[in-house]
């Protein structure tokens, strides 16, 4: 079994961009690297670890805080785990409340649909005519995209 990998091996052996790898060391979640004497990141098994832990936090939708939270967590091992749950609970609702929006952005967008049955021409679609009248998104449904709490990253 490797003992360390280059940035490149580690990238390849869990299939992400090495840019993603920088990125979770820039935001803390990773440690800086060990160096060669060629000044090329080193990662250990440990580092690996960490490193599958927050793929698969964010696998499962996590945002940045979260994960943050739970790597704190982990590194405490002695730790009760109510804490644990309480992130998981938490993040819980955040994907059912997701789904709720979700489903609603359905029916709008079955709403928007049904108003054109049979195509015709562009300036008598009932799709086109809708989106020029319809009201601003609603009930979490904003422009940047479905789930308003992402940008938390």
């Amino acid at each position: 079994m490797v003992n360390s990998y280059r940035i490149g091996d580690l990238a390849t052996r869990l299939a992400v961009p090495t840019q993603t790898i920088r990125y979770y060391e820039h935001e803390g979640l990773l440690p800086k690297p060990a160096r060669t004497e060629g000044n090329y990141r080193l990662y250990g098994i440990a580092e690996r670890e960490r490193l599958e832990f927050i793929l698969h936090c964010r696998a499962l939708d996590m945002t940045l805080e979260e994960i943050r939270h739970l790597l704190r967590l982990r590194d405490e091992p002695e730790q009760g785990c109510a804490e644990v749950n309480t992130v998981l609970d938490a993040h819980i609702g955040h994907v059912a409340e997701r789904i709720r929006v979700l489903n609603d952005l359905q029916v709008q967008l079955k709403d928007l649909r049904a108003r054109c049955e049979s195509p015709s021409t562009s300036k008598d679609c009932g799709i086109l005519q809708g989106l020029a009248s319809s009201p601003a998104p609603r009930d979490g449904v904003n422009r940047a995209g479905v789930h308003g709490r992402r940008g938390q990253e």
